[in-house]
């Protein structure tokens, strides 16, 4: 599977972006996707996680509220809705996609998009 994370951007604070995350392969619909972000200086830290129908969603604290994630068998498209943007929220976003239950720690990941960079501004 390969992955093509789009979408991030500079917004101000209290604004909103969407981003992306495109896979290759057929077989998407058998893998829980998730979105990392990684700030400068920082371990790369979970944000959200979706599993395989959709049907089930774990988010970070942080970001409980604020984001929304989804997905689209039909695209081999997942996404992510950011409102209420922070500065805090600065960092390159990175999907991956793994087979395995929800998980918020890299290690059950097996792929990895090449991260896209969200820049807050106050």
């Amino acid at each position: 599977v390969q992955l093509q994370a789009s979408g991030g951007g500079l917004v101000q604070a209290g604004g909103s972006l969407r981003l992306s995350c495109a896979a290759s392969g057929r077989t998407f619909t058998s893998y829980v996707m998730g979105w990392f972000r990684q700030a400068p200086g920082k371990e790369r830290e979970f944000v959200v996680a979706i599993s395989w129908t959709g049907g089930s969603t774990y988010y970070a604290d942080s970001v409980k509220g604020r984001f929304t994630i989804s997905r689209d068998n039909a695209k081999n498209t997942v996404y992510l809705q950011m409102n209420s943007l922070k500065p805090e929220d600065t960092a390159v976003y990175y999907c991956a996609a793994g087979h395995t239950f929800i998980a918020t720690t890299t290690l059950p990941y097996d792929y990895w998009g090449q991260g896209t960079l969200v820049t807050v501004s106050s």
